[in-house]
Parts: C-alpha cells; sequence; structure tokens
C-alpha cells in the first residue's frame, strides 16, 4: 500500500512539474504581429518617443507580466545617426526569454551591451508604471528589444513612496 502511495505521489509531482513548466515557458506567450509592432526610440531633444522604420519584426509577450516583452528585428537606419539622435540607455540588462524564442539571446546581448558591440537605447518610458522598452542595436542594423524595470519602478515595487523626480503611481501601487 505504501509503494502505491508513494508511486501515485511521484506520478502527481511529475504532472505538476511538467505543468508547471509549461505554463512558464510556454502558456502565457503570445506572438505579437509586425503589424502591431511599436518601434519607438525616446529623443534626446524633445525626451519623447518616435516612431523609427523597422523590418523583420518578431516578438513575443504576455499579460501575466510586463517583463516578458522579446522582440528582434533590423533597423535600416544608421548607429551613428541613433546615437546623436536617440537617449542611451547605459543600464541595459537583458532579461533571459524562453527558449523557444530563437532570435533572442540575452546572454550575447549582454556581453555585445558590456564590449560596446551593440548599444542599448531607451525605446519608451514607462510602458507600464515602471517599465522601460530597452532596446540594443548592433552597427549592422540587428536590434533587440525587453522591457525592464525602471528606477521608479524599483523603488514602487519595493513599497516605498514614488520619488519627486517620478511620475505618480497608479492606484493599484499605492
Amino acid at each position: 500500500m505504501i509503494r502505491i502511495l508513494i508511486g501515485a505521489t511521484l506520478l502527481l509531482a511529475l504532472i505538476a512539474g511538467i505543468g508547471l513548466y509549461y505554463l512558464q515557458t510556454y502558456a502565457y506567450y503570445e506572438e505579437v504581429p509586425a503589424e502591431l509592432a511599436d518601434v519607438q526610440f525616446v529623443s534626446v531633444v524633445s525626451g519623447e518617443a518616435e516612431p523609427l522604420a523597422f523590418e523583420n519584426f518578431m516578438g513575443i509577450d504576455a499579460d501575466s507580466s510586463p517583463l516578458r516583452y522579446r522582440a528582434c528585428y533590423e533597423m535600416p537606419v544608421s548607429l551613428a545617426m541613433m546615437t546623436e539622435t536617440y537617449e542611451i540607455a547605459d543600464e541595459a540588462e537583458p532579461r533571459v526569454g524562453p527558449g523557444w524564442f530563437d532570435c533572442f539571446d540575452a546572454a550575447r546581448i549582454g556581453a555585445d551591451l558590456e564590449n560596446g558591440t551593440a548599444i542599448g537605447f531607451l525605446g519608451q518610458k514607462n510602458v507600464e508604471y515602471g517599465i522601460d522598452r530597452i532596446v540594443a542595436v548592433y552597427d549592422d542594423g540587428r536590434a533587440y528589444a525587453w522591457h525592464q524595470i525602471n528606477d521608479c519602478g524599483e523603488v514602487v515595487f519595493d513599497g516605498n513612496p514614488a520619488p519627486d523626480t517620478c511620475p505618480p503611481p497608479p492606484e493599484s501601487l499605492r
């Protein structure tokens, strides 16, 4: 009898583990169609996000977390022009995406940002409160985007009041 209970417990644990893996890796993600892609960069002059041309967009997102956004695309704009026109994101740190989203390799992008092969830009401020869209751009036009917690988000998500330099948080975060 004990063996049956142990076997049933192990079987249930295995099923639960497989289910949890599936939910975290596949279930909540949806493809972002290219026609709905919102490729923007924050101007150093206006401080506002401006749309920019792009090609070959592939993106994923999920309603379960604002940090699940990942995108890969190509930009027909020179990197030199971008560094003079758009805000550079010094704290760019790509988030690891699901393994099946082949075009996005956070480890490689992160290493390339560190060694200067890619440059990180602020794509949009506060896509959701406390979350910015960051884009790593390469000299050959490849671009990789993800969402990252900004300074205001770090403070407010820890349960502290927003600093004076931050916009007021929504009611749900107060």
